[in-house]
């Protein structure tokens, strides 16, 4: 948790409650439901949370900002960022519906209430957004079709609306199509090893 407040000083009570309340919870859930790796559990601040909140070095979400998170697994980056953005709305899917379980339960716990969850593949989803959000759970050519017709024409935020990816390693090959593509290197803001190889990938996309 001191990790979180490293970066992130300026939390209210409230989001330092419902932060420091994650850990205990996906341990626990843990137990029954493997939704995060054995040998990051113990690291959760660091490689899911901290991680997740990259995305909130890159843009803070202007309130009403509506944002769809796709393969969300445990929760991430969707909880993390929605306890951040009280006043956005987090639509959290995922095909595993033992994963959303735990999503729904953590967000009950710390009393999150702008968090929606839907077990479906996001190829399904028929509404659009300002920005969706997701970590590395394909390579950005095929995630884009995932994705296609799903990102609002109106904007509200400093950034244009479209793709927000956390991934790593060298993304030279996958992202030389994109000539609107940014990579935001979260080396340079969080300080930690971890962090090294990791980015926030920015990929405005138009609308329909």
């Amino acid at each position: 948790m001191e990790l979180i407040l490293k970066y992130f000083p300026n939390l209210t009570d409230t989001q330092i409650a419902q932060f420091s309340a994650l850990e205990e919870l996906y341990k626990d859930w843990n137990t029954k439901i493997n939704v995060i790796s054995r040998k990051d559990i113990d690291e959760l601040y660091l490689k899911h949370v901290l991680h997740s909140l990259g995305i909130a070095k890159i843009i803070e979400f202007s309130n009403g900002t509506s944002i769809l998170d796709v393969g969300t697994g445990g929760g991430f980056p969707g909880v993390p960022l929605a306890i951040l953005f009280p006043n956005c709305q987090f639509h959290l899917v995922d095909s595993v519906m033992k994963k959303l379980k735990v999503v729904n339960a953590v967000c009950e716990d710390i009393g999150l209430t702008n968090v929606t969850t839907t077990h479906t593949r996001v190829e399904a989803i028929d509404k659009t957004y300002d920005f969706i959000v997701s970590r590395a759970v394909t390579a950005m050519p095929e995630f884009t079709t995932w994705v296609k017709g799903k990102v609002s024409k109106k904007q509200n935020n400093a950034l244009k609306n479209g793709i927000l990816y956390l991934k790593g390693g060298d993304l030279t090959d996958e992202l030389k199509v994109y000539t609107t593509v940014k990579a935001f290197l979260l080396s340079d803001i969080f300080e930690e090893p971890f962090f090294q190889t990791k980015k926030v990938i920015h990929l405005p996309l138009k609308y329909k």
